[in-house]
């Protein structure tokens, strides 16, 4: 079993079961009680779940909510910046995130096309009549308002879209994009291989931000739009569009 499926299946375990002590999970998951605590550990900073003394208890938190407050501002900025890039009558696929969110915000009322697995973003643009919404399927992350998992193979098979943007949670001075979450890396990739122009979307708190997963270099997308300052970026950044917001 893949890390990021027995996190999922951990996830799932508590949501039937209630509380569940370390041990208990090791025995069901056959693994080791160091394996399942550093995945208690990712799945509460997640808020997926709520770490406790010896165990986990289902989180009634809402960290999208709490994330999407945190550089508010500078996420309306990159947003504003990378609304200018889409041209109506476009085809655009939006990550998960609460900078994708934003950026939906910033696109109610347009006429496009909009491809996404992030329910933030269907609830920005449900209401705006000259948007057409695709929602690409999945396993639900209420903690995340979003899609997860590995995309159905015939979701994008008959997509290829105009423009991509892409979230991460840091890009690390080699300029390799990071996740931090597993069931999110195969969403992204599959975005990359169907759209004509990806960029990225990060604050400047993420260079380098966080994150164990690679996703891909800066080198391979089109661009970047940011706040950081050009003294923060990663070397690689000088060979793509670089937006500052």
């Amino acid at each position: 079993m893949l890390p990021h499926q027995r996190r999922m299946q951990i996830a799932n375990i508590v949501k039937q079961n209630g509380d569940m002590t370390v041990a208990q999970l090791a025995r069901k998951l056959q693994v080791s009680a160091s394996t399942i605590r550093r995945d208690l550990s990712l799945l509460d900073r997640e808020g997926m779940l709520t770490r406790v003394r010896g165990g986990v208890i289902e989180s009634d938190a809402n960290p999208f909510a709490e994330v999407a407050a945190y550089a508010h501002d500078e996420k309306q900025r990159i947003a504003r910046e990378a609304s200018q890039l889409i041209p109506d009558g476009a085809a655009v696929i939006i990550d998960i995130g609460t900078t994708g969110a934003a950026l939906a915000r910033e696109l109610r009322g347009r006429e496009l096309a909009v491809i996404t697995a992030s329910l933030a973003v269907v609830d920005e643009l449900r209401d705006s009549s000259k948007t057409e919404l695709i929602v690409l399927g999945g396993v639900l992350r209420q903690s995340y308002r979003s899609l997860v998992g590995n995309i159905p193979e015939n979701a994008l098979a008959q997509i290829t879209a105009d423009y991509a943007f892409l979230g991460t949670s840091g890009v690390r001075p080699d300029g390799m994009v990071l996740d931090s979450t597993g069931i999110e890396v195969p969403i992204k990739h599959s975005i990359l291989e169907h759209s004509l122009n990806t960029y990225l979307l990060a604050a400047a708190d993420k260079f380098p931000g966080s994150g164990l997963l690679n996703v891909t270099y800066l080198k391979n997308l089109t661009g970047l739009v940011t706040t950081a300052s050009r003294a923060m970026l990663p070397e690689q950044s000088k060979k793509i569009e670089v937006i500052f917001a």
